[in-house]
């Protein structure tokens, strides 16, 4: 059997010994108050040396209490500083239950390294102040409003967090009304279908179908460069959308699409199917999972720059030099709002969490503002 705890009383100080034959030491300080050590001790010598700096301490009226274990964590969080908090906000971040994207990771570290860490990095969060937000932001960005927004959301964002979760701030002082919203400034203009016939024509023949998929199905620039053969299903007449690739400084990664809501099955306008069907017997490798947009010069994907290289020109000859390829997917999204689509139809297909982006399509397809007009010069005409 072990040895039973024992005791030793000191002139200054008490020792106890454990049955793992540990020493633990504890004395009482000047306020009456019973102190033990953070640890114990394998040596009754390194115990009664412990006691032997307290008493020191005491002697020489150096001795202060020590902290507790809140005011060690409210020293903790007063030391935090914004630049440590926010790589850790960021790894821990969760939405809808999920880590950010990779996209989003290197979109915030962007904005931290060139607009927020070199003024709030090296503080404190809570030296932060209203004043000294006020004053960053009056500065930052000013002719970039869409960036400006981003940067000033990021910074409110981590601060809250830091206030509601981690209690570390009483109040965040990101309080300008506003700032982090974007004003739409680009209003998209759909394609025709003749401008598309256009562009569809002048492009390689390994990307016509990139672009008829971009406008009909309204997938992503993303979800297109992941799609593989075993995607498509035309016994269903369905592209299934399961994964979409990133483009970051480390290379390519590829995950979940956008969204939860990004998961989905499109189903294909029959007039695309035969461009579909050729496509894949002549560009797409036989393997299911083969890319249905491989590169043509090696690498792991079709460059966005590949791409766009091509695009330019096809759109120039369309004479819709200001078309970015981004907006095939507003021009299918708004051919399927002008069919009849309704919102939730419209939010299924395009992989959309919230009908507010959803709501733009049916405006621009509500929007005839001219044949109103006339109808309703019409009645009075009448």
């Amino acid at each position: 059997m072990g040895r039973e705890p024992r005791s030793t009383r000191r002139k200054f100080g008490r020792l106890r010994q454990f049955r793992s034959g540990r020493w633990k030491a504890s004395y009482t300080g000047p306020n009456g108050q019973l102190y033990e050590a953070p640890h114990t001790f394998g040596a009754r010598e390194d115990a009664e040396a412990w006691l032997t700096d307290r008493r020191r301490e005491i002697d020489r009226d150096l001795w202060s209490p020590p902290a507790s274990e809140e005011q060690k964590i409210a020293k903790a969080k007063a030391d935090v500083v914004f630049r440590d908090y926010a790589k850790t906000w960021m790894e821990t971040r969760t939405v809808r239950g999920r880590p950010l994207k990779p996209r989003t990771v290197d979109d915030y570290n962007d904005i931290l390294t060139r607009h927020l860490n070199p003024t709030f990095g090296s503080k404190t969060l809570r030296s932060i102040t209203v004043g000294q937000v006020d004053k960053w932001y009056a500065k930052t960005l000013v002719d970039k409003p869409t960036a400006r927004a981003h940067a000033y959301s990021l910074l409110r964002t981590i601060m809250e967090t830091a206030r509601t979760r981690d209690r570390i701030i009483s109040e965040n002082p990101c309080l300008i009304t506003g700032a982090g919203a974007t004003t739409r400034k680009i209003k998209p203009k759909p394609a025709t279908l003749d401008q598309l016939a256009i562009i569809v024509d002048d492009m390689p023949d390994n990307l016509k179908l990139m672009v008829l998929l971009a406008t009909w199905t309204a997938l992503r620039f993303g979800e297109l460069v992941e799609l593989q053969r075993r995607d498509i299903d035309l016994d269903d007449a369905v592209v299934r959308v399961r994964r979409a690739a990133v483009r970051t400084d480390d290379g390519w990664k590829v995950g979940d699409p956008k969204s939860d809501a990004g998961v989905r099955d499109v189903d294909i306008p029959p007039n695309i199917i035969p461009a579909i069907e050729r496509h894949l017997a002549e560009h797409v490798g036989p393997q299911q999972k083969a890319l249905l947009f491989p590169p043509q010069n090696g690498g792991e994907r079709l460059q966005p720059s590949t791409l766009y290289r091509h695009w330019y020109r096809a759109r120039t000859k369309a004479k819709r030099p200001d078309l970015r390829f981004h907006d095939c997917r507003h021009t299918g999204a708004t051919w399927a709002a002008q069919s009849g689509a309704t919102v939730a139809e419209l939010m299924d297909r395009l992989g959309h969490s919230t009908p507010q982006a959803a709501m733009r399509y049916q405006h621009a397809a509500q929007g005839r503002g001219k044949k109103i007009a006339e109808a309703m010069a019409a009645m009075a005409n009448q």
